[in-house]
């Protein structure tokens, strides 16, 4: 077997049923504890969840800020705004209304606060409304401008036959057209194993890739990690292998021209999930002009290994 390698940064320390330290999503799985809140926190959450949870939490913080400003008003009265009281559902949603364009700074003009309580609510609501709107449009250029990485991973690691041997095998593309150049990959090989008293470590090797750097990324880049003197696996048949409590660990970084600067992303593959005795089906093509045709659709597509 190969030599072990320093923790990359995961731990040392392991159970019999411990998680996978990377998620698919490329997160770490770590729960935190007594860790502090920042305002900086709430900018990154909110620039890197999807964009239907971001405009979900947008149209409910538009409702609830005029939800509370509409309630100021009922409180004061509704005539302070120039309304004619009526049934209390009614006058809310006037009042709601009415608090939908002072925030936004519409101004119908059908309705205006009067004395000083009103315009006091009023002046206060459209401050809050411009430093709300400031706030969202620094939302948006972040979510617009963040450079982010869009490596797409097949979702499983194949252990197929290899040049006399057995080999490990996934692939990757990149799910933008732009130019990706000097695009390198460092393998990591995480096994958790029982030790002398009677717990669980993790012991850590670094994975022999037969390229872990190319030059360019047009279409599709198949990696493979040959099972020979030199790895870590050698000696393990494919059931042993498949048993083993071990995750493979990927960091992946390049640079993308869209951005001009390099990116990174990280991936990871549990052993349990590995499909044994298939090989990756082509995914580009030559057409009847001559061109390569790239089929995003056939990242995963696998067959049996003659």
């Amino acid at each position: 077997m190969s030599e072990r390698v320093k923790d990359p940064g995961v731990g040392a320390f392991s159970k019999e049923k411990a998680k996978r330290f990377i998620n698919q999503d490329g997160t770490f799985n770590v729960k935190h504890l007594n860790k502090k809140k920042t305002i900086n926190e709430a900018y990154i959450y909110l620039t890197s969840i999807s964009w239907p949870l971001f405009l979900v939490l947008l149209f409910v913080g538009f409702v609830a800020l005029n939800i509370i400003f509409a309630l100021g008003y009922l409180l004061i009265g509704v005539t302070t705004i120039g309304i004619q009281s009526e049934s209390v559902i009614n006058d809310f949603f006037r009042a709601f209304f009415f608090s939908v364009q002072t925030i936004t700074s519409v101004g119908y003009g059908r309705f205006s606060p009067e004395g000083i309580a009103a315009g006091l609510i009023s002046s206060f609501e459209a401050l809050v409304g411009l430093v709300s709107f400031a706030f969202i449009t620094g939302l948006l250029y972040g979510r617009f401008s963040k450079p982010r990485s869009n490596i797409q991973f097949t979702k499983s690691v194949l252990l197929c036959k290899h040049n006399g041997g057995d080999a490990l095998m996934f692939r990757l593309l990149s799910r933008r057209k732009s130019l990706i150049v000097l695009p390198k990959i460092k393998a990591s090989l995480s096994l958790s194993i029982a030790d002398e008293k009677g717990g669980y470590k993790n012991e850590f090797f670094e994975l022999k890739l037969e390229r872990d750097t190319i030059t360019y990324l047009p279409t599709t880049w198949t990696l493979v990690h040959q099972i020979d003197h030199d790895s870590p696996l050698i000696g393990y048949s494919r059931e042993q292998i498949k048993a083993l409590q071990a995750e493979l660990l990927l960091l992946f970084s390049y640079h993308d021209d869209s951005f001009n600067q390099e990116l990174h992303t990280v991936h990871s593959y549990l052993f349990k999930n590995i499909k044994v005795g298939y090989k990756f089906k082509k995914a580009f093509h030559f057409n009847d002009e001559g061109k390569l045709v790239l089929n995003h659709a056939l990242i995963d597509e696998i067959e049996p290994e003659s």
